[in-house]
């Protein structure tokens, strides 16, 4: 299938791919700000320029774009997947860039892991309107969890009690026709 677009056509839409500041990016920075996460863009120092750094979890964060990062394409074979379609039109040429992006993220990754950075990607194609509260969810249950064992919280084992009063919960069968949902604490007699 040829090109749709005359070469300066093509050029011009080409030139116009941004690499910063992109509705992806955007649409994770809103999420987690909303979800009261603070942030610094596209950091220097580190490698590969992170979109999102996150120096209180020490992690990163890479917005992708799954045509340009090659998100569920196999190496091998360069198959088209489901959301990255590589253009027949000058197909050599796309698989060698979309190869070296890959492999230029998977060194920088490492990059950053050993220096004690942790590393999330977020793909394009998980943040369409239908799972996009559930991919923003993750982000922020993943960078709580991260916070959590880097600083060394610990479960507490609280000690049995000789007396457990076993008190209805709210989702209990048969408390189900009450309005009222109340959680109870087991208590003692002291």
């Amino acid at each position: 299938m040829s090109d749709k677009l005359s070469p300066q056509q093509r050029h011009k839409a080409m030139a116009a791919v941004r690499s910063k500041n992109t509705k992806p990016e955007l649409i994770v920075r809103h999420g987690l700000w909303k979800r009261g996460f603070r942030y610094r863009l596209n950091h220097k120092r580190l490698p590969g320029h992170p979109d999102l750094v996150l120096r209180k979890y020490r992690t990163c964060i890479f917005v992708n774009g799954c045509f340009w990062h090659g998100h569920k394409v196999d190496m091998t074979t360069f198959e088209n997947s489901d959301c990255c379609r590589i253009p027949n039109t000058n197909r050599d040429y796309w698989v060698a860039k979309i190869r070296r992006n890959k492999e230029r993220d998977h060194a920088e990754q490492k990059q950053l892991a050993a220096m004690g950075w942790h590393c999330i990607t977020v793909w394009e194609c998980e943040l369409k309107p239908a799972s996009r509260e559930e991919t923003l969810d993750s982000i922020a249950f993943t960078l709580n969890h991260i916070w959590l064992h880097d600083h060394g919280a610990k479960a507490i084992q609280y000690p049995k009690l000789e007396e457990e009063v076993q008190m209805p919960i709210a989702a209990d069968n048969n408390h189900s026709n009450t309005t009222n949902h109340l959680f109870f604490r087991p208590t003692t007699n002291q």
